[in-house]
């Protein structure tokens, strides 16, 4: 197969997943429009109950994005100005960005080579009297060591928000055998629905999960202008919000979650194989107390000029993503003096090293090989 027979390739194939589920969606958002209940209707609730369940935790408060869950759940636990809270230098820039915009210290560590997560380690050397929080972000499709997190977390009574945006349908085993879903173990977790996530709708989304109930009270306070009951606010909140066409969207979505995320792993599987054993190429490592919904596929190059490769894969109809190029610690905005260079080298690493290659639901055999061909073919030079 050569480019010009190469089915168009995407990184993520929104198209044809909808594709699938075209008369699901067109029917639950046709109906919205006849019931004009646009703001928090009943489709709100209703995917709310739903995403409860299937996380098996007792409060959901969606929420208009990612990083509003973040900040609301930050400003839920009364975190003061100049209390630090612990997060990876490896992520995206949103984890930190809440934490500077509320006015509290971002404290950045490093983290695991092989599987991306947040180094526990690291953790435990940067808690200090001020530290009032960890941020674990569970990147790629993983979780972190959570069972390791909490420990530290009650050892030095701190809280726990997950950054799940990447990994929401992901299992963590405890060692007694108890399994939780991501986002469901710390103090509360926050996800993004952002169209190209695991569970996401057509525009923007997100929320916030706790099984603590006077928590959950003050998230659906402080979401919603600080108002406890209307016209009475007892809080400084935000107008944070899932609208009703997005959580019809996602209450069909939800039921494909675990659908979606065996067809991502049966993608992952023939990565794998096709990397086995490459001295230029790693593929991604899994944790041994988590399942991998493989949100990115993300290989480090040894030896290998990134750039070039991204290139090349471009010109041959093959988009890759680099994520992250640029630590934290290195952004304009984030530089601190208590950084430098070389103070995260395995973040450093990481950024000068990674790629990600298409990862979606509708992958066929045919184009992974298409994609894998070209890889080799470049890699192999």
């Amino acid at each position: 197969m050569d480019q010009k027979t190469a089915p168009k390739i995407q990184m993520v194939d929104l198209k044809t997943q909808y594709e699938k589920i075209k008369t699901e969606v067109d029917t639950a958002i046709q109906s919205v429009i006849e019931n004009t209940a646009f703001i928090n209707g009943p489709e709100v609730k209703n995917f709310q109950l739903e995403l409860e369940k299937y996380l098996s935790v007792k409060h959901v408060i969606p929420c208009a994005n990612g990083t509003d869950a973040l900040q609301i759940a930050m400003m839920a636990l009364d975190l003061k100005q100049g209390d630090e809270v612990i997060t990876a230098d490896f992520t995206y820039v949103a984890t930190a960005e809440v934490i500077a915009l509320l006015g509290l210290t971002p404290v950045l560590v490093d983290v695991y080579p092989d599987t991306f997560d947040i180094n526990v380690e690291a953790i435990e050397k940067a808690i200090t009297p001020k530290t009032k929080a960890i941020v674990p972000v569970h990147l790629f499709g993983q979780c972190a060591n959570m069972e390791a997190i909490m420990a530290l977390a009650k050892k030095h009574n701190l809280y726990v928000i997950e950054d799940t945006a990447q990994a929401i349908g992901a299992d963590f085993t405890f060692s007694n055998g108890d399994i939780k879903k991501a986002g469901t173990i710390g103090t509360v977790g926050c996800t993004s629905f952002f169209p190209s996530k695991n569970l996401g709708c057509y525009g923007d989304g997100g929320a916030m999960y706790t099984n603590d109930d006077d928590l959950a009270a003050k998230i659906r306070m402080i979401a919603n202008h600080g108002q406890s009951v209307q016209y009475v606010h007892d809080s400084i909140g935000v107008n944070s919000r899932l609208d009703s066409i997005q959580a019809a969207i996602l209450r069909i979505k939800l039921r494909h979650l675990d659908e979606y995320a065996a067809a991502r792993n049966k993608v992952a599987a023939y990565y794998d194989n096709a990397f086995a054993n490459h001295a230029k190429i790693k593929t991604p490592v899994r944790v041994k107390n988590s399942n991998h919904v493989f949100h990115q596929y993300t290989l480090q190059l040894n030896g290998v000029d990134r750039s070039l490769l991204r290139a090349y894969l471009s010109d041959e109809g093959v988009p890759a993503m680099i994520y992250y190029p640029i630590p934290l610690h290195m952004q304009k905005a984030y530089i601190d003096a208590r950084y430098k260079s070389g103070d995260f080298p395995v973040t450093e690493q990481l950024c000068a090293c990674v790629i990600s290659l298409p990862m979606h639901t509708e992958l066929e055999e045919k184009t992974l090989s298409y994609i894998v061909g070209k890889v080799l073919e470049f890699t192999s030079k």
